[in-house]
């Protein structure tokens, strides 16, 4: 009985040690396995596109593209990223790049705006034309599916808004990065047209 539950007691606590672990911004991590694969034959993400009733299967409808996937607020010092992902998007969409938007307000409350003011600030401020989904949450145990297998690929959450994760055509996720990184730096223009 005593070895038992030291041995449950003992598991419970690998398990919880592993998971508060994981929840960084790993830039070191290189390799891809098949844990990165986020977009493999038995993956599924349906997600209604923002302020719309339409929605993606987003494995099936950027099979073959690299994707950037960022979680945006509105009302974040980062906001002004927009800028730079929208020209991302304009720069490599014919080459195959596609920038995927989440709005979340996760991170201080900065995304409290119902879809349809979102979907206008975006669209009127920014000009945004990369495709923009429903209202997410990234993080916790109510994360959305896709953000809990971008979390199991990396081993690396959101921080605050604008996480990018960089996917590359056959649907690994090849690195990750945190909201200091803007969409116009070297870095990740560079991971982009490696993977283009």
């Amino acid at each position: 009985m005593f070895i038992r539950s030291t041995i449950g007691t003992a598991l419970a606590l690998a398990a919880l040690l592993g998971l508060s672990s994981g929840w960084h911004v790993s830039a070191t991590e290189k390799t891809v396995t098949t844990k990165n694969v986020i977009c493999g034959s038995h993956d599924s993400f349906k997600i209604r596109r923002l302020n719309s009733d339409q929605t993606d299967e987003i494995c099936t409808t950027y099979k073959g593209k690299v994707m950037l996937v960022v979680n945006t607020a509105s009302r974040c010092a980062y906001t002004n990223q927009y800028a730079g992902l929208e020209k991302l998007y304009e720069n490599y969409r014919e080459k195959g790049l596609v920038v995927i938007g989440f709005p979340s307000n996760d991170f201080g409350g900065q995304e409290p705006g119902t879809e349809k003011v979102i979907k206008n600030f975006c669209r009127l401020t920014y000009g945004v034309k990369f495709p923009m989904y429903a209202k997410t949450q990234v993080i916790g145990e109510g994360a959305s599916p896709i953000y809990k297998a971008l979390y199991r690929a990396t081993d690396s959450a959101p921080r605050w808004n604008f996480h990018k994760y960089l996917i590359d055509r056959n649907g690994k996720v090849i690195e990750n990065y945190g909201s200091s990184v803007s969409p116009e730096s070297k870095t990740l223009t560079g991971a982009i047209e490696r993977l283009l």
